[in-house]
């Protein structure tokens, strides 16, 4: 299971982040998605810890707690929903133009 940690300041780090949880057991992990065009944290993170009891006290603490002057949402991560593969509809034919006839 993970935690997710959001409205986070841009300033946060993993040090920062695993002592805040560090308080409620042993952090396993700490990830920091990062936007794939300029490499820039996205202000939300991942957090494992030890054991589920550990993750279920720390999201009971934590969630709306004021931190670095933000207030922290902070909850059992979801999923990443599967989005469909390939490319976008285009619908429709391409080009165009009436069907008369094409004068040169």
């Amino acid at each position: 299971m993970s935690i997710f940690v959001g409205n986070l300041s841009y300033e946060v780090g993993e040090p920062d982040l695993t002592e805040v949880f560090a308080e409620y057991g042993k952090v396993k992990r700490v990830y920091f998605p990062t936007d794939r065009e300029t490499g820039k944290k996205r202000g939300f993170a991942f957090v494992e810890m030890e054991t589920a009891a550990e993750e279920d006290k720390a999201i009971e603490t934590l969630d709306g707690a004021e931190w670095m002057g933000r207030e922290m949402k902070v909850n059992k991560a979801k999923e990443r929903e599967q989005r469909p593969s390939g490319g976008g509809g285009y619908g429709g034919g391409r080009g165009g133009g009436g069907g008369g006839r094409n004068r040169y």
